[in-house]
């Protein structure tokens, strides 16, 4: 593929905000899709004390080129002080798929 595209992990506190913040980054074109996965438990150290947390996966496909939009408005939107943004690049693939994705957030300039 020409265009490059990224799978971004945001971990999100519960269900209703990680479905709020999928739906808008879809209706945006910021991600062509959203996957939430629930059942997650998260052991991470925060200001110095060890934290245990149920949170939600959320998974989003989109272009590179809109990766810093897309995580600026997950910055802007999401409910903690310091979300999970994560993004890997997308080596391989179906091409059908990924034409979609692409087509998917196809933004107007």
């Amino acid at each position: 593929m020409d265009k490059p595209c990224r799978l971004v992990f945001c971990t999100c506190p519960d269900a209703g905000t990680a479905e709020h913040l999928a739906a808008t980054l879809v209706e945006e074109r910021l991600a062509a899709c959203a996957n939430l996965i629930p059942g997650l438990t998260s052991i991470y150290r925060w200001e110095g004390a060890l934290q245990r947390d149920s949170e939600v996966l959320l998974l989003l496909k989109t272009r590179a080129e809109h990766f810093e939009r897309l995580a600026e408005r997950l910055r802007a939107l999401h409910p903690y002080n310091l979300p999970e943004i994560v993004a890997v690049a997308i080596s391989e693939g179906s091409p059908a798929y990924l034409g979609w994705l692409l087509a998917s957030t196809e933004i107007d300039s």
